[in-house]
């Protein structure tokens, strides 16, 4: 039972890990494929430059939530584990 306990907490710090580190590099991928676009666009027409912001800051909001919406629930599996519950 012991040995079972350690490897679903072995296990699930690796799902932690792996949930905030592909987590934030796709946070980061989509901040900079949107900034890149921002550019062009603002490059081609540069009249749009404040509408294409206004998008541009909203996107990067919810970009960043859908990553920090993981980080919570990887925090929740680290310190609230209910599969730990079941166990024991």
């Amino acid at each position: 039972m012991a040995q079972f306990l350690a490897l679903v907490q072995s296990n699930m710090a690796l799902a932690i890990g792996m949930i905030i580190g592909l987590g934030a590099l796709g946070a980061c991928v989509g901040i900079g494929i949107m900034g890149s676009k921002f550019l062009e666009s603002a490059a081609r027409q540069p009249e749009l430059i404040p509408q294409l912001q206004k998008f541009m800051f909203l996107l990067a909001g919810l970009i960043d939530a859908a990553f920090l919406i993981g980080v919570g629930i990887a925090m929740f599996f680290a310190f609230a584990n209910p599969l730990l519950s079941v166990i024991k």
